[in-house]
């Protein structure tokens, strides 16, 4: 019987196979929708669909320098076992190393790693390990120099916190320092011409509200939410922020010093902006026992 694309598509879909593993079931089961699915339970292959349900919260970020562009992925996994786990920090590296090359997370996952998409590597790689996983981010950055740092390194180029610093002038060193403080700090944005005008306008609201309860004259208002929202910007904006390594001096100071322009940064945590589910380790344990 012949097989087709169709077919080899909806055994993926029902099962979170690979493609060529998908492909084989059905050659060996003679096209039977069926028999393929149980074909790839007994192989092992089709586990990835019953993790799909599960959230993935932990894993790894990691980071890859190549001349002037640098980038960082996030890969999720169920548990930190799983990012201390050689198979998986190797596929995460592999991905990183991918990155470079294309422009996007689409890309990525259609990007080929020894002759298999990135998606399908990924599949196979739930099926072996157990755990539910995903490619969640990809973010690339460009300048004259760039510079990595790793917070938290489960092993080289990869940990919990990953931060790249493009930089003109300057050296590796300082941009180092950048980074680490970067990862301490958690910058929204570069500077102040880089923030998002809505959350300027949201905060410059509740100073104007805060200030008027105070009664005060207007202009004595207008006094108090100017020092209020430069104290806000010194706190959230990278170049403006006082400089970890020496905070007598702000982060522009420090570069200006350094003869270094910072023109941009990624600071990329694991598992940031993801709702984990909690359960309390009687419950857990009794899930488990149920099968």
């Amino acid at each position: 019987m012949a097989i087709t694309a169709a077919s080899v598509k909806e055994l993926r879909d029902k099962t979170g196979a690979g493609m060529m593993d998908a492909k084989k079931a059905l050659t060996e089961t003679d096209g039977d929708m069926d028999a393929a699915v149980d074909w790839l339970r007994t192989k092992g292959l089709a586990k990835a669909a019953k993790k799909s349900g599960r959230t993935a919260a932990e894993g790894l970020v990691a980071v890859s320098v190549t001349g002037g562009t640098g980038v960082a992925v996030e890969v999720n996994a169920e548990t930190d076992f799983v990012a201390k786990n050689a198979e998986f920090q190797k596929m995460v590296g592999d991905i990183a190393a991918a990155a470079v090359g294309v422009a996007n997370l689409d890309a990525l996952q259609n990007a080929d790693i020894g002759g298999k998409p990135v998606s399908e590597i990924i599949t196979d790689k739930i099926a072996t390990i157990g755990e539910n996983m995903g490619l969640r981010r990809m973010e690339k950055i460009e300048g004259d120099t760039v510079v990595s740092y790793i917070h938290n390194a489960a092993t080289d180029g990869m940990g919990k916190i990953g931060v790249l610093v493009a930089m003109k002038g300057g050296d590796e060193a300082f941009g180092r320092q950048v980074a680490m403080h970067i990862a301490a700090t958690n910058p929204a944005a570069l500077n102040e011409a880089e923030l998002d005008q809505a959350v300027v306008d949201k905060e410059r609201q509740v100073q104007i509200d805060i200030a008027r309860e105070s009664g005060k004259p207007e202009q004595v208002i207008e006094k108090m939410i100017e020092g209020r929202m430069k104290k806000y910007m010194s706190e959230i904006t990278l170049v403006n922020q006082a400089f970890v390594i020496n905070p007598d001096v702000t982060v522009g100071a420090a570069a200006a010093e350094a003869g270094a322009e910072i023109t941009g940064f990624i600071r990329m945590e694991v598992g940031e902006g993801i709702e984990k589910k909690e359960e309390n380790f009687a419950e857990e344990v009794a899930k488990a026992a149920q099968g």
